[in-house]
């Protein structure tokens, strides 16, 4: 049986932190995670196409921050606010619909993503978002990792594509790596995201994986703490 683990899971505390935080609260376990990981869904649903890259929840015992990394801040928001005060809203009835949501006051902020073509939940829209409009998925490939590797940080990059290739009967999958992505290594900073394109043949399945270099932490500030 093959040993395959998340990226993401796999460097946890380590190098990662949990995308669900909750301070002070005691019971309703079950409540609040089917609450995080409902919101979590609606909210990718709903932001599809304002290239979101991670959603993160803050639960206190009387607040509910949701924090939105996108790299489209302005689309979402909109003139004066509107767009997030009707975001807002909107989370607001899909959890009163669901008995999911108490007296905790919704707060919601929006934070801009910087370089986006180094965050993997970003380029597998975009690679997703290509392939919706009909474009031959082995130039969006070659296109996304010339990209991906124009950035800096990022060491190495790999894609992988499967499904209903160019319209084809017969499913098959095609990979491309660039560079070098350590998946063993566990100070590796590897960020890690799966989408779907929807065609009219089916959808396609889109993994990315992008390797910024290795994780060390100073001896000195480890031993201060």
């Amino acid at each position: 049986m093959p040993h395959t683990v998340h990226p993401y899971a796999h460097r946890l505390v380590m190098l990662r932190d949990w995308k669900s935080r909750w301070f002070g609260v005691k019971g309703q376990y079950v409540q609040f995670l089917k609450c995080d990981v409902l919101t979590r869904d609606f909210l990718l649903k709903r932001l599809r196409g304002f290239f979101v890259s991670n959603v993160e929840i803050e639960r206190g015992r009387k607040s509910l921050k949701i924090i939105i990394k996108t790299a489209r801040p302005g689309m979402l928001i909109g003139k004066s606010g509107e767009g997030a005060v009707k975001l807002k809203n909107e989370i607001t009835d899909f959890l009163k619909k669901r008995n999911l949501m108490g007296q905790e006051e919704l707060h919601i902020d929006i934070e801009e993503v910087k370089s986006p073509e180094s965050h993997a939940a970003i380029v597998a829209q975009m690679i997703a978002e290509s392939l919706e409009k009909r474009l031959p998925f082995r130039r969006v490939m070659k296109q996304t990792v010339e990209k991906v590797m124009a950035n800096r940080d990022v060491r190495g990059v790999k894609l992988y594509l499967g499904g209903r290739l160019g319209g084809a009967e017969i499913s098959r999958s095609e990979k491309m790596k660039k560079g070098q992505v350590p998946l063993q290594t566990f100070r590796a900073d590897i960020d890690f995201a799966r989408e779907k394109a929807h065609m009219t043949y089916g959808d396609i399945g889109i993994k990315v994986w992008i390797y910024k270099g290795e994780v060390f932490v100073d001896k000195d500030k480890s031993q201060k703490k």
